[in-house]
C-alpha cells in the first residue's frame, strides 16, 4: 500500500509479501526534492530493523523512473538500480537490478507489478 504525503512530494509504501526467499515486510519512504528535481527511495526491512538503508537516489523522464545507489556485498562494492516503467493512472512496473562490473551488466533480482485496488482513493498498491 502507498499513502500520499506532502502534497504529493512524499509517500511511504508499506509491503508484506511472499516468496521464494521467504516471508519480507519492509517500509519505504520516498521524498521529493525539489531542488535537485530528484526522488530518494529510504527502504528498511523488518528483519533488519527499524534503520533504514543508504537512499537510492533518481528521477523521472520520458514515463520512466530509473535510482541508483552503491551498496557492499559480500565485501564487495555494487551498483544497485531500480526502475520504475509502464506507469498508467492504475499501475506500474517494478524491477531492481544488481551490477558488480560498473553497470556494465545487471542482474535482476525484484520484478513486481503494482496495481491500484478500487475505492482507495489517494493511495495506490
Amino acid at each position: 500500500m502507498v499513502r500520499k504525503a506532502w502534497n504529493g512530494r512524499a509517500n511511504l509504501v508499506e509491503l508484506e509479501v511472499d516468496g521464494p526467499a521467504g516471508h519480507i515486510e519492509a517500509l519505504s519512504l520516498r521524498l521529493y526534492n525539489p531542488q535537485s528535481r530528484q526522488w530518494s527511495l529510504n527502504f528498511a526491512n523488518s528483519s533488519v530493523g527499524a534503520a533504514p538503508s543508504q537512499p537510492t537516489i533518481g528521477g523521472f523522464k520520458n514515463g520512466r523512473g530509473e535510482f541508483f545507489d552503491q551498496e557492499t556485498f559480500n565485501g564487495r562494492a555494487i551498483l544497485v538500480r531500480f526502475v520504475i516503467s509502464d506507469i498508467t493512472a492504475n499501475a506500474c512496473h517494478f524491477e531492481q537490478a544488481y551490477s558488480d562490473d560498473g553497470g556494465r551488466t545487471w542482474e535482476v533480482n525484484w520484478i513486481a507489478t503494482d496495481t491500484r485496488v478500487a475505492g482507495d482513493a489517494g493511495d495506490t498498491h
